[in-house]
């Protein structure tokens, strides 16, 4: 069942943009950073003459994460906007599939989607740094732990504004509240707090225990929206 919900949902995406949004953060990051080696790339080839590679990591590292929030923003309100803008919720929900079903649904899509922007990041990665001419010697682990760990700790947050997009019809709360999360995410924080996840999965000494932390929260956050969502009246 829940896969025909998903491949409804897929064909509503249709003719709203969404592959653009979706190639939108891994691309900017990239050409950012593209622009950065390229007007100070004698200076930083000297500076990160030891790891070309890393150095290029570093400086990609400190924007994943608001990358990550400001494309979980964008993604869950229109996921969700989808049914508002239309205003059928009522006839959505008076088909014979579950409220449990359609949030999860909207979830399972927008972590897939991410997913697919994550990829992008991955293979974006390797081309700007074999075009800088930094050697053949790809450090494809790394590349992929910064690809995607940040990406399995940033659950809670995609899950949270999933919910608050679900069951408000005026999202300008839940936008404000991820354009906030993706900003602050950036400011040292304390080790327990969700935002700080998606950084210590790459930088941290036990990334696999973000990694979980970041998962398994998630899903506690996904499960406490759908309680919410099956009690509150939308449309």
């Amino acid at each position: 069942m829940i896969g025909r919900v998903i491949r409804s949902d897929l064909l509503k995406l249709r003719g709203k943009g969404i592959w653009f949004l979706i190639m939108l953060g891994p691309v900017g990051l990239v050409a950012m950073q593209g622009l950065n080696f390229g007007l100070r790339y004698e200076y930083l080839k000297g500076v990160y003459k030891e790891d070309l590679w890393g150095g290029l990591l570093e400086n990609i590292s400190m924007f994943v994460p608001i990358a990550l929030g400001l494309g979980a923003t964008i993604l869950c309100s229109l996921l969700a906007n989808i049914e508002h803008q239309r205003s059928s919720w009522k006839q959505l929900l008076a088909l014979p599939i579950s409220r449990s079903t359609v949030l999860c649904s909207k979830f399972v899509i927008t972590v897939l989607l991410l997913a697919v922007s994550c990829v992008l990041l991955f293979i974006g990665i390797i081309i700007l740094g074999l075009g800088l001419k930094f050697g053949g010697d790809i450090p494809l682990g790394d590349i992929a732990q910064l690809s995607f760990f940040p990406f399995a700790a940033a659950m809670p947050v995609m899950a949270l504004l999933l919910w608050l997009c679900m069951v408000m019809k005026n999202h300008t709360l839940p936008i404000t509240l991820g354009v906030l999360m993706s900003i602050f995410s950036m400011f040292p924080l304390p080790d327990w707090m969700p935002l700080k996840w998606p950084s210590l999965a790459y930088y941290g000494t036990e990334q696999l225990l973000y990694i979980g932390a970041g998962i398994g929260c998630g899903l506690v956050v996904l499960l406490l929206g759908n309680l919410h969502f099956n009690r509150k009246d939308v449309g």
